[in-house]
This record gives C-alpha cells, structure tokens and sequence, in this order.
C-alpha cells in the first residue's frame, strides 16, 4: 500500500509534514525572488538553483507552471496577512506598522501583477484567487488602520479597500521600464498623507 492511502485504496489527505512545509516555504520564496528579477516566465532551472534544489523537486511539488504561480500567489498573501499582527505587536507606533505593512503589500504587489496576468487565461480559477485576497488582506488593513486610528494617529474617514485600491494603483507604474518609478516611495507618500497633522 502506498503512503496516504487507506485500505480502501482511496487517497487520503494527510497534513504536511513540518520538514516539507518548510522546503515548500523555500521554494516559494524562490520562485518569488526570481519571478521579481526575471518575469513569471523565468526558467524553473533558475528557481532551483535559487531555492539549491535540483529542478524535479520543483516539479514535485508543483507540477505546472500554473501551480507555480498559484503557489506563490497564495504563499504572499498568507505572509502579507500574518505580517500585520506581527507588526501592530512589536512596531513602535500603529501608524510605524501600518506604514512597513504598506511597504510589504507593495512588495507583494508588484509582484502579484506579473502573477495575475499569466493566471487570468483562467478568468473563474482569477477570481477565486482574487476574492482569496481580498478576504486575507481587508481585514487585515482595516485592523491596522484602526489601531492607527484609535492611537490618533491618522484620519478616519479612509477605509481599507479604498487604501489598498490606491496603493494598487500606485503598483501599477512599476510595470513601465522606467528604473526611476518607485511604487514604495508613491506609496509612502499616500500613507503620510493619512497622518493627522496637529
């Protein structure tokens, strides 16, 4: 019988081993730094050497370059939404961990655009995808600005979807070839103007 198959002969779905979490972590990692140098069409030989694992590991774990992409997709919103506890518990200030929470995002943006263009050939598999974003990242923005909020720190009256469209859309110009586009700084620049100024 083989591992993860029950006697009845159906698969089972068994929990990950810890060891296997953390070398599909690395992968992932991987492949987001290489998809951020080289396009979401970077060679998987590339990703292996970044990740020092030879090419079928990769493809063992993620057998199509869609699987890829969704991988890294889901992988950087689960960091992105884990940040922004992290932050509010060890950030000086509620603004000082909404402002590296923004620049995570940005991160995971500009990134994400590349990402989002190759998987919306598969306009239902997009969607999900996206409504999964939204779900992870909303409310996660909302708590922050909240915190900012309540510490007086910011302006009330910008709620998080409309932050993070804004944000989005400053992500968007990092597409252009121009090396002089900084979406981080644009970025800065919207979230300091939530500052309450006294």
């Amino acid at each position: 019988m083989k591992d993860g198959e029950a006697e009845t002969g159906r698969t089972v779905s068994r929990p990950k081993r810890a060891d296997a979490r953390r070398n599909e972590k690395t992968l992932l990692d991987a492949a987001a730094a290489v998809f951020v140098r080289s396009g979401v069409e970077a060679p998987v030989r590339d990703i292996a050497a970044e990740a020092g694992v030879g090419t079928a590991t990769i493809y063992r774990h993620f057998p199509t370059r869609a699987d890829l992409i969704i991988g890294v997709y889901r992988h950087q919103v689960e960091a992105c939404a884990e940040a922004g506890p992290a932050l509010l518990a060890s950030s000086p200030t509620p603004y000082a961990a909404l402002a590296t929470w923004i620049d995570r995002f940005v991160d995971f943006l500009v990134t994400k655009h590349g990402l989002a263009a190759v998987l919306q050939s598969d306009q239902a598999g997009f969607e999900a995808l996206h409504a999964y974003f939204l779900d992870r990242l909303v409310p996660v923005c909302t708590d922050l600005l909240a915190a900012a909020t309540a510490s007086g720190e910011i302006r009330t009256d910008v709620p998080a979807i409309a932050l993070m469209r804004g944000v989005g859309n400053l992500c968007i110009g990092a597409e252009t070839p121009d090396p002089r586009y900084d979406a981080r700084q644009l970025a800065g620049v919207l979230v300091a103007g939530l500052r309450v100024v006294d």
